[in-house]
């Protein structure tokens, strides 16, 4: 691990000063090798998901982690994405006069070493490796045992795609030992990584941040809600709040819990109630909540701090939106949270006073992402409030730092 570390921050200097033009060749060369070398790919990685079926791995996570050829497309098509995204490295801003006559400004320059450490999807290794690279960023991934054979698979070709674009193949490197010892290592090499990125499940997370001496970019649970206002307009709630929930089950943008006002709860929540039936969706309320639609189980106090994953919601009927922010405030997750209103005072208090990485007025808590906010892709989504909040992109990979511009000036 060390070696890696010490190979990672030799390569991390030459990534930093590499020019636009050689990074989009460097990811365009990776695509291509993907390409070249897909039926190889697609071999490897039926050797972890028999290994998976094997050893009775979790439906969902087999799924995860099987790509088949149009897998392999969606990787290719990502890092051209990556490469048609603009550059953030040596952007200046702020330039100003001073009065000594000197100019001051800001330039976004990369982090460094970033290691991330994930779960089952080997897809994750080419979409970290696009945006540490496009970023100036060398990194160390460490992916899931379960995906030993894809990773290395995937980061042999990044390897010879950097390697054909001139830039070091050490800028990319995988771990490839299945030790859990090895991430102890990884999270305290402060010498050699800059920050680490956990994706993963809870335990994963809270794991990482617990032991590690590196700062982390995390969030731990995407509890998810959406209330809706008396003045909603009840079209919108409806799509809104059937989107919220069942678009897809197990993403940490998905709604968990529906708040709604009582002016308006005994005529919209049997019209939800009835599409979230049809959809296979348990529902478990308060009390008010299940005297309006039955069947609904008693929602416990569990339930309200509970991120499911799953066709399960909770429901609780609000007094107003102060009850409504009280909630959130309690048992949210500073993850996603909408409000469907068409008063506009009340759409800008919650803006206001919802303290979360992405607040949303009438529009589906799905849309927190960062393909969706015009980033192009995402390495996660941080619900701390520093370095990175919400969707990190190829800006929350970088930083700044303050350049001084003057021509003999000194200071009086």
């Amino acid at each position: 691990m060390l070696n890696l570390g010490r190979e990672a921050r030799k390569a991390g200097r030459e990534i930093s000063r590499a020019d636009s033009g050689k990074k989009n060749e460097a990811l365009l060369k990776i695509a291509a090798m993907l390409e070249t070398h897909a039926d190889w790919l697609m071999e490897e990685n039926l050797k972890d998901v028999q290994k998976g079926r094997d050893s009775g791995l979790d439906p969902a996570l087999l799924d995860r982690l099987e790509f088949k050829a149009s897998g392999i497309k969606s990787m290719v098509e990502g890092l051209k994405q990556v490469a048609a995204l603009p550059d953030p490295v040596g952007e200046i801003t702020d330039l100003t006069y001073r009065p000594s006559g000197i100019q001051v400004g800001q330039m976004r320059v990369p982090l460094g070493v970033i290691g991330i450490i994930y779960e089952s999807r080997p897809n994750v290794t080419v979409d970290a490796a696009a945006l540490c690279l496009k970023s100036g960023n060398a990194c160390i991934l460490r992916g899931g045992s379960e995906s030993i054979h894809s990773n290395k698979a995937i980061a042999s070709c990044i390897s010879k795609g950097l390697e054909a674009a001139g830039l070091p193949a050490t800028a990319v490197q995988v771990v490839e030992t299945i030790d859990r010892a090895a991430v102890g290592e990884l999270i305290t090499m402060s010498d050699y990584v800059d920050v680490i990125v956990p994706r993963g499940g809870k335990s994963l997370i809270e794991r990482i941040t617990k032991e590690a001496t590196i700062p982390v970019i995390k969030h731990l649970d995407g509890i998810c809600h959406v209330y809706i206002d008396n003045t909603a307009d009840h079209e919108k709630a409806l799509a809104i709040a059937v989107n919220a929930k069942t678009h897809r089950y197990g993403v940490c943008n998905a709604m968990e819990t529906l708040l709604i006002a009582k002016g308006i709860a005994v005529t919209l929540l049997p019209k939800l109630a009835a599409i979230y039936r049809e959809k296979g969706v348990e529902l478990r309320g308060c009390l008010k909540t299940c005297s309006i639609i039955t069947p609904c189980l008693r929602a416990t106090e569990n339930d309200w701090s509970t991120e499911y994953l799953a066709p399960i919601l909770s429901i609780k009927v609000v007094a107003d939106i102060d009850d409504a922010i009280d909630h959130i405030h309690r048992y949210g997750s500073a993850h996603t949270d909408a409000i469907v209103t068409e008063n506009y005072t009340l759409a800008r208090r919650f803006l206001r006073e919802v303290d979360s990485s992405s607040v949303m007025v009438n529009a589906s808590t799905r849309f927190a992402d960062g393909f969706e906010y015009g980033l192009g892709a995402e390495i996660g989504i941080s619900t701390d409030k520093l370095h990175a909040r919400g969707p990190v992109g190829l800006k929350g990979l970088t930083t700044l730092k303050y350049i001084v511009l003057g021509d003999g000036h000194i200071r009086e």
